[in-house]
């Protein structure tokens, strides 16, 4: 049977056929899920799907849906469901429309999303993201919903085809699954054990990153510093890192994220000594309280934390350093609170990512007696966010006079277009908005006519930023700019010009690459935008068609 067989008619029956079906990835969660999207794009544009317009990816029109979902916090079910409503009506005004959903929600949840939502077509989990184009075609050939759950991994998802969303950044993972047993995650039941890549393959993904044109790779990994225990080497992530020093073209290296409880001097060493590893940590603490601690199985105390801090800013002294931390876990008192708060007085966090316990399904701690009354936990959760807003505020207020380099970011902040700024990361990733050169000089004038360009993606070629020769001070994303800190708050910093003249840019690779893609998007060129092991040319597995001829 062909594949334009299985078409549902369109008004314009012949035109049906000749196009291609696209499609969006809808991303709820962590870093891990954002990567694990890519690789879902990835396969269905190796399986000859298109992604769909940024309009109709902003009006959820495309043929195919995919909704790649988290299983961590409690709203998780909520946020999918409430997305899969949206999505109901609009699949029944769209004949031949399939949803997908995928990840650890899916993982967990299994054939309770087609029972809740039966106008779901497929549900697959996180050890067959490569099973996502078999199973759309299934069940449009079936008429029938596929869930394919399956317990251990299919196949290592960074052999995956991959379409990354940016062209100066990228993920690259080390490692999936975990070896540890905190009690209130439910990561490594969905997970599965840890499993580690071998160092060369991930520096043979890092230099074709790099190739292709980034200049920051983040290396990913449920717990990255117990990397290297399944091949028998624990000091493989201190290695890895410093491996990654030596690869030409790459600017910054990044990781998320460690665990305390395996983070070793080695590691500090390696981030110190390898100057493209950046100086920022991401530093889980979950609670201060050693009691809590243990409750929650997490093989440190907050003086080993704190010992950790104190190593990593004597090696690199201008490090940010963030956290994790969560608020009311079962049998939490007043007490093994104010020890949270000392901790985190006495660790000066640059940010910290804060919850409210909730007790997820099939962890031991939401079996466990003295679950905490909500107003209770909502009363410390505010008195530990106006601590560390002070505290990130504190920490903001000393980058104030710092000159820093500024990876451009593609994505600018709400109010960058009226104030004429752009946004980006400093090497120690804290969010920078910068401003553009003041209108009424002769360079601020050139600049005038093009800030409505330089704060949104390109609207054609004529775009300055796409010229062969892009203005002087004009950033494009990817490139570099050194900026002075003018003003700070909690979250981010800013950097208006402090003088006369254009910005100092420095042209990269990353900011040719972008351009070169913009061009390609205008109708400049042939995308060649996609990273990782292509799938085989010709049919996908067990017989079914692409949906065009390669």
């Amino acid at each position: 049977m062909s594949t334009t067989a299985l078409t549902p008619a369109l008004p314009d029956a012949d035109a049906a056929a000749e196009r291609p079906r696209t499609y969006l990835v809808r991303t709820l969660g962590c870093q891990m899920n954002v990567h694990d999207s890519e690789h879902m794009a990835g396969m269905l544009e190796e399986a000859g799907y298109t992604r769909a317009s940024s309009q109709d990816e902003a009006a959820n029109t495309a043929d195919v849906v995919v909704i790649n979902t988290c299983a961590v916090r409690e709203n998780a079910a909520t946020r999918l469901y409430g997305n899969l409503g949206q999505l109901a009506s609009i699949k029944a005004a769209r004949p031949g429309m399939q949803i997908a959903v995928g990840g650890c929600l899916a993982q967990k949840d299994r054939g309770d999303i087609v029972a809740k939502a039966p106008w779901v077509d497929v549900v697959f989990g996180t050890h067959n993201l490569d099973a996502l184009p078999v199973l759309l075609e299934r069940a449009r050939h079936n008429e029938a919903a596929q869930v394919e759950i399956a317990e251990s991994l299919q196949v290592f998802p960074s052999t995956l085809p991959t379409k990354r969303e940016s062209v100066y950044a990228g993920w690259v993972s080390i490692s999936v699954g975990c070896n540890n047993t905190c009690t209130f995650c439910i990561v490594p039941h969905l997970r599965g054990k840890e499993r580690d890549r071998r160092p060369g393959e991930v520096l043979a993904e890092v230099e074709a990153l790099v190739a292709a044109g980034a200049i920051e790779v983040t290396l990913l990994g449920q717990n990255v510093n117990s990397y290297g225990v399944e091949f028998g080497d624990r000091g493989a992530f201190a290695k890895l890192l410093r491996a990654c020093g030596q690869i030409e073209g790459l600017e910054r290296v990044r990781f998320t994220s460690p665990h305390p409880a395996a983070f070793t001097d080695d590691v500090i060493a390696a981030m110190a000594e390898t100057p493209n590893v950046m100086p920022q940590l991401h530093m889980p603490l979950q609670s201060g309280s050693d009691r809590i601690l243990r409750a929650m199985r997490r093989s440190y105390r907050s003086e080993k934390f704190l010992g950790i801090l104190d190593r990593v800013r004597a090696a690199m002294p201008d490090a940010a350093i963030t956290t994790d931390i969560i608020v009311g876990f079962p049998g939490e008192t007043e007490e093994d609170f104010a020890e949270t708060m000392r901790v985190v007085e006495a660790s000066r966090f640059s940010s910290a990512f804060m919850f409210q316990y909730s007790p997820r399904p099939g962890t031991p701690a939401a079996t466990m007696d003295d679950q905490l009354p909500k107003e209770v936990v909502q009363e410390r959760f505010e008195r530990l966010l106006a601590l560390q807003e002070r505290i990130g505020a504190e920490e903001a207020d000393k980058q104030v006079g710092r000159t820093l380099e500024v990876l451009v970011a593609e994505d600018s902040g709400r109010k960058d277009g009226v104030r004429h700024r752009l946004s980006g990361r400093a090497a120690d990733n804290r969010l920078v908005h910068f401003g553009l050169p003041a209108q009424g000089t002769e360079q601020g004038t050139e600049q005038g006519t093009t800030q409505a360009a330089t704060t949104g993606a390109p609207t054609s070629l004529d775009d300055p930023r796409l010229a062969a020769v892009v203005p002087e001070g004009l950033p494009r994303p990817g490139d570099m700019v050194t900026v002075t800190v003018t003003q700070a708050a909690p979250h981010h910093l800013i950097a208006d010009p402090v003088a006369a003249g254009p910005l100092a840019v420095r042209r990269t690779r990353s900011g040719d690459a972008w351009a070169e893609r913009e061009k390609i998007r205008l109708g400049g060129g042939e995308d060649t935008h996609a990273h990782g092991t292509p799938a085989p040319a010709g049919p996908v597995s067990l017989g079914l068609p692409t949906l065009r001829a390669r």
